[in-house]
């Protein structure tokens, strides 16, 4: 019996060792799969200078490689225009965003790094001279996954002003004496414009760092990184993020047993870096290293946002364009129109734009230059019946009409609905039970601003909006009270505080 009972001792030992060893290989898995497989992908390894082929020599170090030192194939070209040289477009290096014609990457580069401190510190004054950018930050309502959303208004009324003097003011009064407190944002470097990323996303990943520009909004009015994933074909699962960012490295391994085939293969294009306009291998890049580019999925994190912004691609010329934040995925399966100004009528059509042009800023040019991802018809409906799964937040509170439940709603909430559908005209353009009309409408900010204002724009959905500050196309609105201010100016509503209070109640629980 002893020898059974010291057996046994030892099976369980060796049992518990086997638990302890295989726990340790799961957690040195767990941090391989965490890193970067595209950074990776693009590091070379440190390897020691030992083979006389690895040195360089006296004619590798030579600048005779530099285009400004070829020699001219003819000396008939000293008579032609600019001696025969291109002084301006190169196919891969080109005066884009550039101070002086043909200008290098390392010109480019430091000039750039050296402009960036003066650049920044322009938008931070500009931001804190429209916003309190202090947060307050609410107790007790959050985001899917615990991230506590802030509580507005934060814009700064002009000297002397109250929201109640600036709503009975008419629109042209606002205008002449500047006093909208939300004129469009602009991209901190407008010349150059682009996609920039949020602090806390290059932390995780570095390749998406600019060395020109940073981003200028304060974490707290962000969304939440990583964000939430709801599947609508799964939505007994709830959030299947499982607290990770959906990349390269990880998503067969979290989403093999819940997708098909072809959705799967869509995820895998999603995630998979293609060349855009600031992130590539070409000299007028704005990433310090030559890069593979960017996913759809870096822009669009797990199937939403992170509030990315560049300036949208359908105006001409630069000065004119606006900036534009990264909109959500969530709930693209009920959507009929696409993209702000594009008005694309499939899921297909903007995938395959996107690709081509739009994450070039709309210039086929400077696509076939960097490198223009032309895909199959196939994996555009492959990529398209993937974003088809991303669904929006539940919202318990809402019956299958898209209306509350008086049974679950409280009072606020009730008379906030009441205000959203009646004096708040919000259910005008925000119809449940997707609270979107699919049509582009003008709100003619021309007549409270000193801009030309923005035209027609889609209406996005309002289904888990506390999710996806700021608000407006541009961010202008960095909370939900920010916004209710901001229409109740726009659509002449003169509503009261209690009436605000309410309405920002209601769109909490969409």
């Amino acid at each position: 019996m002893k020898t059974k009972k010291g057996t046994a001792v030892f099976s369980l030992l060796a049992v518990t060792g086997l638990i302890l060893i295989s726990s340790e290989s799961w957690t040195q898995t767990t941090k391989q799969v965490s890193s970067d497989a595209v950074q990776e992908a693009q590091t070379p390894g440190k390897v020691s200078i030992t083979r006389p082929e690895q040195k360089k020599n006296e004619h590798d170090l030579k600048d005779i490689f530099a285009a400004t030192k070829a020699e001219s194939s003819s000396a008939a070209f000293k008579e032609q225009p600019d001696e025969g040289k291109m002084e301006g477009f190169d196919f891969y290096r080109d005066p884009l965003n550039s101070k002086k014609p043909m200008m290098t990457f390392d010109e480019i580069y430091k000039t750039d790094v050296a402009e960036k401190p003066k650049i920044m510190e322009k938008q931070k004054e500009l931001l804190e001279k429209r916003y309190n950018l202090k947060p307050n930050l609410s107790s007790d309502v959050k985001m899917t996954r615990g991230k506590p959303i802030a509580v507005g208004p934060t814009a700064r009324l002009a000297d002397g002003a109250t929201w109640d003097s600036l709503a009975a003011m008419n629109a042209e009064d606002i205008r002449a004496k500047k006093a909208f407190p939300y004129p469009p944002l602009p991209h901190p470097k407008q010349v150059t414009g682009g996609q920039v990323f949020p602090k806390m996303q290059i932390d995780m990943f570095p390749r998406l760092q600019r060395f020109d520009v940073d981003f200028d909004l304060p974490d707290a009015f962000l969304p939440e990184f990583p964000p939430a994933i709801f599947l609508q074909n799964r939505p007994e699962l709830g959030d299947v993020s499982r607290g990770e960012v959906v990349s390269i490295n990880n998503y067969y391994r979290l989403f093999k047993d819940l997708l098909t085939p072809v959705q799967l293969d869509g995820l895998r294009m999603l995630v998979t870096p293609f060349p855009q306009e600031e992130f590539n291998p070409t000299d007028d890049r704005k990433s310090e290293e030559a890069s593979l580019g960017i996913a759809c999925l870096d822009c669009h994190v797990n199937g939403h946002t992170t509030a990315q912004f560049h300036l949208n691609p359908d105006i001409r010329p630069q000065e004119r364009r606006f900036r534009l934040d990264t909109t959500s995925l969530r709930g693209m399966f009920n959507q009929q129109i696409h993209s702000s100004k594009r008005s694309l009528r499939s899921v297909e059509d903007f995938t395959e734009f996107e690709q081509r042009t739009a994450y070039f800023n709309g210039d086929e040019i400077h696509a076939a230059k960097k490198g223009m991802n032309i895909l199959s018809r196939v994996q555009v409906s492959h990529m398209a019946q993937m974003q088809n799964m991303f669904d929006v937040p539940p919202a318990p509170k809402l019956d299958v009409s898209g209306r509350l439940d008086p049974a679950k709603a409280s009072q606020a909430e009730l008379a906030g609905e009441k205000i959203f559908f009646e004096k708040g005209k919000c259910g005008n353009c925000h119809v449940p039970p997707f609270y979107m009309d699919q049509q582009m409408h003008d709100l003619k900010m021309e007549r409270f601003t000193q801009e030309p204002g923005d035209g027609p724009m889609k209406t996005f959905t309002l289904r888990g909006i506390k999710e996806s500050p700021p608000y407006m196309h541009d961010g202008r609105c960095l909370t939900l009270e920010d916004t209710v201010e901001f229409f109740n100016l726009v659509l002449g509503l003169k509503l009261t505080g209690e009436e605000k209070k309410n309405l920002v109640a209601f769109m909490r629980v969409l």
